[in-house]
């Protein structure tokens, strides 16, 4: 896979909730072919306690006017910074890393449950998907109404349903407690991205009805190279690198403890 390793220019840096961002930058060279799930090492310029880059999921990509975008949800100093840019600014990026979501043939309807920055690789599935004239229904959850965001978006490919926490916007609760998960649950597929809880909550629901699973662990990642090993995780055959040999993997190839 062709790597980018270069300075992109902030096109755009928008904040439609405090402590959220959707930044997009234009790329000096064509950008290479990026799959669901793919994420870039963001260098965090001008920060004396941030050393190592950060991995994000990239957001979407426009390959003809070639700008690629992310969503930043501030978490500490690194994302923070990031919040920061203004439009000119210069941001290097590595990309693209990492593996990508892999689709069934035979795939006709799948089920996405998404929470916090888990978000950010479901754009780029959803456009995927469609493509392939796979019905889909996302789940988006979040503790308020403040956390949920980019259903106009998702809606242009497919159902949007949400959950929050305190009840401000969909049905009020976790998000595996959705009504969603009571009924038929005709699913060829399940996807699922966010906090490490909420993923192997839908991955016990998926396997206990018989359905594949697949998740984007969220491991810190330093080199994105899989060099440094601290994104390690445990699985039924060794330990294997997230930004390497992930960071999407089969639920039934983790070693997750219940």
């Amino acid at each position: 896979m062709t790597k980018v390793i270069a300075d992109h220019i902030v096109i755009n840096n928008s904040s439609p909730v405090e402590g959220h961002y959707f930044i997009k930058l234009l790329s000096p060279v064509e950008i290479p072919e990026i799959n669901p799930g793919n994420f870039a090492e963001i260098l965090v310029d001008n920060t004396p306690e941030v050393f190592l880059r950060r991995p994000f999921s990239i957001l979407d990509v426009d390959y003809e006017k070639r700008w690629i975008s992310f969503y930043v949800k501030v978490i500490g100093n690194g994302s923070k910074r990031l919040g920061y840019l203004n439009k000119g600014d210069k941001v290097n990026l590595i990309y693209p890393l990492g593996n990508s979501y892999s689709i069934p043939v035979n795939a006709k309807k799948v089920l996405i449950v998404m929470g916090g920055s888990g978000i950010a690789p479901f754009i780029l599935l959803g456009k995927e998907l469609i493509k392939r004239n796979v019905k889909v229904v996302f789940l988006l959850g979040g503790r308020s109404s403040k956390e949920i965001l980019l259903t106009d978006e998702f809606s242009k490919y497919g159902e949007v349903m949400v959950m929050t926490e305190d009840g401000s916007a969909g049905e009020k609760g976790i998000v595996t407690d959705h009504s969603l998960f009571k009924s038929t649950f005709d699913f060829d597929l399940v996807y699922t991205c966010g906090p490490e809880p909420m993923m192997k909550a839908v991955a016990d629901i998926a396997g206990k009805r018989g359905t594949a699973c697949q998740a984007s662990l969220e491991n810190m990642m330093a080199c994105g190279f899989g060099i440094c090993l601290c994104c390690v995780t445990p699985t039924h055959e060794g330990n294997k690198r997230v930004c390497y040999e992930g960071p999407v993997f089969d639920v039934n190839y983790l070693k997750w403890q219940t």
